[in-house]
């Protein structure tokens, strides 16, 4: 499988006014606990090892950025 790079999600501003929303009134931990359990709940999702691999090569490359 390989990663869609370009946008795909529809209605991504929806999405990012939910995302945004299910951190309201966390604190910096707790935030941070909360985008952990969600990585690792979509990791589940996708399942496929390869696919996981490639997303965190592109992330950690695009975190020097």
């Amino acid at each position: 499988m390989t990663l869609k790079l370009t946008p795909n999600i529809a209605d991504p501003d929806d999405f990012y006014d939910a995302l945004l929303a299910a951190h309201e009134g966390l604190d910096k931990a707790q935030s941070d606990a909360l985008n952990a359990r969600l990585i690792l709940v979509l990791a589940n999702h996708i399942g496929d090892r390869e696919t996981l691999f490639e997303a965190l090569q592109t992330a950690r490359a695009r975190a020097r950025d």
